[in-house]
């Protein structure tokens, strides 16, 4: 049977490398650097995966030298269209006032590892260079929180609150809770406080405690929600609201 000339020029032509077609390599480049720069986009706008590296929120947030320390996925959505309530447990960057730090650790001299410190910290991984710490509401605007009553509880517009997530620590107990004068939280402002009472420099001490120890509303960055790691504490952070109602 006669060959077509189809047949004919396939037969004959050589093979050709294809052409135009990228590199798996670089393919995987682009997904890796297009997974990254999504994630940095997301944790700067949207959510944000934080390290807790201090015990104030024990046993609340996980956060000691020597443990496996908490991430938590931090909301920054929330308060674009709701307001801070009491009881919800927040991470805000800290005002002038503030000195002690929940989260800073010191950069390295090394501007390469200074450059994986900075990126582990938008991943998560690491602990955040910025002033951040992470506390729970317990007074808004324009209420009056002090301590204590005669049973040894904090006091917000002369009701006792209701706090089932405070930790003591051992050899420690709600008599231990350390008293401070009546301060009414300024318009703008938020009165914070550790879970782990006994452990925490929060709107009590920093600034010298008293209204220099509240934090503006503004310098909050988002409503702690979920511990994501370890896999053993996955859960909803508390936000009970230790506020009587009514």
């Amino acid at each position: 049977m006669a060959s077509s000339p189809e047949d004919f020029e396939d037969a004959s032509a050589p093979d050709e490398p294809e052409r135009g077609r990228t590199p798996v390599w670089r393919e995987i480049l682009y997904v890796v650097v297009t997974a990254v720069v999504l994630t940095v986009l997301i944790q700067a706008f949207v959510a944000r995966v934080y390290v807790i590296p201090s015990a104030s929120m024990e046993r609340t947030l996980h956060g000691c030298t020597g443990c496996e320390n908490d991430r938590v996925l931090v909301d920054k959505v929330a308060y674009r269209f709701g307001d801070v309530e009491a009881g919800e447990v927040v991470v805000f960057r800290g005002p002038e006032a503030w000195t002690t730090n929940d989260f800073r650790v010191a950069p390295s001299t090394n501007p390469v590892a200074r450059a994986v410190q900075n990126i582990g910290s938008l991943l998560g991984i690491a602990p955040a260079n910025e002033r951040d710490f992470v506390k729970r509401v317990i007074a808004l605007p324009g209420q009056t929180v002090m301590c204590c009553d005669e049973q040894h509880r904090v006091v917000v517009d002369g009701k006792p609150l209701d706090e089932p997530y405070i930790y003591w620590q051992p050899g420690t107990s709600s008599a231990n809770h350390e008293p401070f004068a009546p301060v009414r939280v300024p318009e703008g402002r938020l009165f914070v406080m550790g879970d782990n009472r006994m452990n925490s420099t929060d709107s009590r001490k920093q600034g010298g405690g008293g209204v220099a120890g509240t934090i503006p509303i503004e310098n909050v960055i988002g409503k702690a929600r979920y511990i994501v790691f370890p896999k053993d504490r996955w859960s909803v952070v508390s936000d009970h609201n230790p506020q009587p109602l009514g």
